[in-house]
């Protein structure tokens, strides 16, 4: 098990992860939590300060009753920004952590340096008869496990051995996943006719073999937000910082040392 630090931010207790230095780093991590996530913020941190909050409700942070949306958690994660006073940040998230940084970065800037959206979620690209992501609740977890890793046997748990604790974070991460992201599913209505306000440089960052939201899904997000670029990470599913943790912190990295001295990328 990791070792968490806790912040509290606007009477919510949140644990999270704080190591290396350097150029600020707030990592924002996906539906699976932060306990698989050491590789890639390990890496990180070799060049960053990385400041990675477990989500309410996730793990062992806590969850207002009133906390209901992401929309919640983006000004909740503002809050954070603001009470630590943390400027020229780079904001990096990945699936769920990636929509909640969409959602931060269309609401205010002013602390941010650039953006990094990795197998983001949060928008409807096709009409109302198409499904632009996986049902994730209406899969086995093999069968989620087979649609979300180029290599399913990197995510094989074997809940029998794993400690009590560990099993009950996997159990508190599934449901806060469900209630914030279950309906509307996956997304935000209003949050792709806001893109247009990210104007950070913003990198996606897409696993070739995501079988959750494809490619296509990923260029159009891509595409609405003014002068990203989008760039593909081989041999990994819908986590690439879990399965490419190596080539998936590099290209954040090299990200963060570009020129961005131009409020858009281009």
């Amino acid at each position: 098990m990791l070792s968490y630090a806790s912040r509290t931010v606007r009477g919510v207790r949140l644990e999270a992860l704080e190591l290396g230095s350097g150029r600020r780093l707030l990592f924002l991590h996906a539906g699976y939590g932060l306990d698989f996530e050491a590789a890639s913020l390990e890496r990180l941190a070799t060049q960053a300060q990385v400041i990675a909050p477990t989500h309410p409700g996730f793990g062992g942070s806590e969850r207002p009753s009133s906390m209901t949306t992401v929309d919640d958690v983006a000004y909740l994660y503002l809050d954070l920004l603001q009470e630590l006073d943390l400027r020229d940040v780079t904001l990096v998230g990945v699936s769920l952590g990636a929509w909640i940084a969409a959602e931060i970065a269309v609401k205010s800037t002013e602390r941010l340096a650039k953006l990094v959206l990795s197998s983001a979620v949060g928008i409807k690209v096709g009409n109302r008869e198409t499904r632009d992501i996986a049902d994730i609740f209406a899969m086995t977890e093999d069968e989620f496990n087979a649609a979300a890793f180029a290599d399913p046997a990197v995510a094989v748990r074997d809940y029998k051995s794993m400690p009590e604790a560990q099993v009950l974070r996997v159990a508190k991460n599934r449901e806060a996943l469900a209630r914030f992201a279950w309906s509307p599913y996956m997304h935000n209505p209003k949050l792709s006719s806001r893109l247009h306000r990210v104007n950070v440089p913003t990198l996606f960052l897409w696993g070739s073999r995501d079988h959750i939201v494809s490619q296509d899904y990923g260029r159009a997000y891509c595409a609405a937000v003014p002068g990203a670029r989008f760039e593909l990470i081989e041999a990994a599913g819908h986590f690439p910082h879990i399965e490419q943790p190596e080539v998936f912190a590099a290209n954040v990295l090299d990200f963060m040392e570009c020129d961005g001295s131009s409020r858009r990328f281009v």
